[in-house]
C-alpha cells in the first residue's frame, strides 16, 4: 500500500499575512494551504510570495502538509511564484485554474528546468466548466512521472461563478462535476480534497457538507477559518466503531482456514477480500493520523 497522507483539514492561510502564517504553525489542520492568489492583492502579491517562501524555509510546521498556491500560468507573477515556491522546498504547489493535461506537462517541464526538489508534488485546482469537461485526461496526466500530480483540489466557488450555479444544501447542482472529479482521480491514483464552505457561522451546515463529501469519497475539505479543522478531522477520520470492524476483518482473513477464501461471514454478514484491502486503507489511515 502507497504511503498516505491524511488531508482531512486542508486550510487556506493568506500569504500576505505575517500573523496568520506565524499562527499556522500551531493549528492542527493536516495540510496548509499558503495562498499567493485570491487572498493576495496584487500590490502586495511580490512581498507575499517572499514572506510565505521565508516561512517554509524556515519551517517549524512539524508534520503538517505545507503546500504554496501560486498564480495562474497566464499571469505576469506565475513564473516568478514557480521558480521562488521551487526553491523554498514545499511538498506541494498548487496551481489555479488547470483546465487542460498540457498545462500540467507545461509546468512539468518549467520545474525539470528550474531542478525542482523531486519530492515537490503538483495539487490541481478544479474550478473551471473546462476542467470538468476535460477530467479524465487532465487526471490521466498522473500517469506522466514529469507531471508530479497527486491531488486535486475542488474549487466550487469558482465552478459557482463560471456555471452560475447555485450553492443549496446537498449541492445538489454540482453533484456530476462532483463525482465526475473523484471518479477521475481514484482512476489515476490521485488524492482529491473538497471545495470550501462559506457560511462560518453555519457549524451545522458545515459539518452536514464534510459528511456528505465523506461518503462521496473526498479525502478531506480546504477550509476558510481555523474553526473549521476541528469538525473536519472528525468527519475524514475513522472512528473507533469503524477501525474495530476493519481490524476484525483483516484478522478474519489472516486466519489459516481463510487464506485461500475469496469471500466469507463475520458476524453474520458476507464479507469479501476487497473488504479487506478496503480495511487495511482504513487502518492505515487511522495509524497515519495517529501519527
Amino acid at each position: 500500500m502507497t504511503t498516505i497522507h491524511p488531508r482531512r483539514s486542508v486550510l487556506y492561510m493568506p500569504g500576505s499575512n505575517a500573523r496568520a502564517l506565524e499562527k499556522a504553525r500551531e493549528i492542527p489542520a493536516d495540510a496548509l494551504i499558503l495562498d499567493l492568489e485570491d487572498a493576495v492583492a496584487p500590490d502586495v502579491k511580490e512581498a507575499a510570495r517572499a514572506q510565505v517562501c521565508a516561512a517554509v524555509k524556515a519551517g517549524g510546521y512539524g508534520r503538517r502538509e505545507l503546500v504554496i498556491r501560486v498564480n495562474g500560468v497566464d499571469t505576469p507573477w506565475f513564473m516568478d511564484d514557480l521558480a521562488a515556491a521551487t526553491e523554498a522546498k514545499p511538498d506541494a504547489i498548487l496551481i489555479p485554474k488547470i483546465s487542460a493535461p498540457e498545462t500540467l506537462q507545461q509546468i512539468g517541464a518549467q520545474l525539470t528546468g528550474l531542478w525542482a526538489d523531486p519530492a515537490i508534488r503538483i495539487w490541481a485546482m478544479i474550478e473551471t466548466p473546462l476542467a470538468i469537461l476535460d477530467i479524465e485526461r487532465i487526471a490521466r496526466a498522473a500517469r506522466d512521472p514529469t507531471t508530479r500530480l497527486s491531488c486535486f483540489v475542488m474549487g466550487t466557488n469558482d465552478l459557482a461563478k463560471e456555471t452560475r450555479a447555485r450553492f443549496v444544501p446537498g449541492r445538489a447542482p454540482m453533484l456530476p462535476w462532483l463525482t465526475s472529479a473523484i471518479l477521475a482521480a481514484r482512476a489515476y491514483g490521485i488524492d482529491i480534497v473538497d471545495g470550501v464552505y462559506n457560511d462560518l457561522k453555519d457549524e451545522d451546515g458545515f459539518r452536514a457538507e464534510c459528511e456528505a463529501g465523506r461518503d462521496l469519497g473526498f479525502d478531506g475539505k480546504t477550509l476558510i477559518h481555523p474553526g473549521q479543522v476541528a469538525a473536519a478531522n472528525a468527519v475524514f477520520a475513522p472512528d473507533g466503531a469503524e477501525l474495530s470492524r476493519a481490524r476484525a476483518i483483516i484478522a478474519a482473513f489472516d486466519q489459516p482456514e481463510n487464506a485461500d477464501k475469496g469471500a466469507i461471514q463475520l458476524d453474520g454478514r458476507m464479507v469479501e477480500r476487497l473488504h479487506a484491502d478496503m480495511a487495511k486503507r482504513v487502518v492505515a489511515l487511522g495509524e497515519a493520523i495517529d501519527a
